[in-house]
């Protein structure tokens, strides 16, 4: 789970620190480092624990202080004011990773002169402040790999797929999981379906009961295999897998964003997790 958010938080922090210039080695070494969570939770297993994860190795690294804030809700004066939180109490590092933050982070780095922001999975059309750093990412071509993968191992039958919320970036992953899917249903001779009732968006990164509703109809319809590109709600998803393969079900999941091999641990030495899209070495970095 580390690898993917570990070495681009690394990357962004260093950017950061030499971007402030040598003259200020003072005020580096004691740089504090924060980050605010989307809707989801630090311990989603997915892409809020993955950013995190990051976070602190960079500041474990660096020798750097480091924690992070969950907003006290959803909406872009909740994130505003925990961003906000973080800057009072001294953190001129603040990482926000989602798409809700574009609101935010586009009125805050007008705001402050002195606070480095980074945004993950959103480019700023409001325009890229001269200290914040925008990342998004090519989830189509991960998505991509994953559906081909999963057509290459089931070769027939149903797939499906549980989305968070609908935006942008869970979009990419559906339609490129979609497109390996058809990529390989015409170039290799696999007889793969996607039924419209199979592809949903849940609204959630944080209901892992729903995630699991929402896979336990789909298993009971036949469906093989998920793509749980959700968050929280995914692993809810990736827990009905699971528990079907551990009762003699040929189920799979594919998980998202991280390596999730270890969330559909069995406990027996097998996982649930047929592959997972993950966003590592498919993004682009832009920075004011």
């Amino acid at each position: 789970m580390k690898k993917a958010f570990a070495i681009l938080m690394i990357c962004l922090v260093a950017f950061s620190a030499f971007a402030q210039g040598a003259a200020e080695t003072q005020a580096k070494q004691t740089l504090k480092v924060g980050m605010v969570t989307d809707s989801g939770t630090i311990d989603d297993r997915s892409f809020n624990q993955g950013t995190y994860e990051g976070v602190k190795k960079a500041a474990e690294e660096l020798g750097w202080e480091n924690t992070y804030l969950r907003p006290t809700g959803t909406t872009t004066s909740d994130y505003v004011q925990a961003i906000y939180a973080l800057y009072d109490q001294g953190y001129s590092f603040v990482a926000c990773p989602g798409f809700l933050f574009a609101e935010a982070v586009a009125q805050i780095q007008g705001e402050v002169e002195d606070l480095n922001l980074v945004i993950i999975d959103d480019a700023l059309s409001a325009g890229i402040g001269p200290k914040t750093v925008a990342i998004v990412f090519k989830e189509q071509e991960s998505g991509f790999l994953a559906g081909l993968a999963t057509a290459l191992k089931i070769k027939t039958g149903d797939v499906g797929f549980v989305g968070g919320m609908e935006i942008p970036a869970v979009q990419k992953f559906n339609w490129g999981f979609q497109q390996g899917v058809k990529y390989a249903n015409d170039n290799f001779g696999t007889t793969v379906s996607m039924k419209a009732e199979n592809f949903v968006y849940s609204g959630s990164f944080a209901d892992l009961a729903l995630g699991q509703q929402l896979a336990n109809a789909m298993y009971a319809r036949g469906v093989k295999v998920i793509f749980a590109a959700a968050g929280g709600t995914g692993v809810g998803a990736i827990n009905e897998a699971k528990n079907r393969r551990l009762a003699g079900q040929d189920v799979w999941a594919v998980g998202v964003d991280v390596d999730q091999y270890s969330v559909g641990d069995m406990g027996n030495g097998q996982s649930c997790i047929l592959t997972s899209a993950m966003k590592d070495g498919w993004c682009s970095i832009r920075h004011g």
